[in-house]
């Protein structure tokens, strides 16, 4: 395997695919946020088995985040996750 070339780009990615992909996605904790998440990450990476997802809550429970990983086929794939997790308004950040 090799890395790719992003289209129009001259740098290849440092990531090779298929990979194993971890995500953390931080948000305010309120009814839906897990379950919008996995929607979401299900829709970029239909193979991804919800019962691996993990969840913890802030100190205060203020914010929750979830972590899941994906089987990543492209660098087009995730930074299309991405884009869709931050334009979600409950969602804070995306590590």
């Amino acid at each position: 395997m090799t890395a790719e070339t992003p289209p129009g780009g001259t740098e290849p990615s440092l990531i090779e695919y298929p990979s194993d992909f971890p995500l953390k996605i931080l948000g305010h904790t309120q009814p839906g946020f897990a379950q919008t998440v996995l929607d979401v990450v299900k829709r970029h990476a239909p193979d991804f088995d919800g019962t691996t997802m993990e969840m913890r809550p802030s100190k205060k429970g203020k914010y929750l985040s979830v972590t899941v990983v994906i089987r990543a086929t492209s660098r087009e794939q995730l930074d299309a996750l991405y884009q869709e997790l931050c334009d979600l308004p409950m969602v804070v950040m995306v590590l």
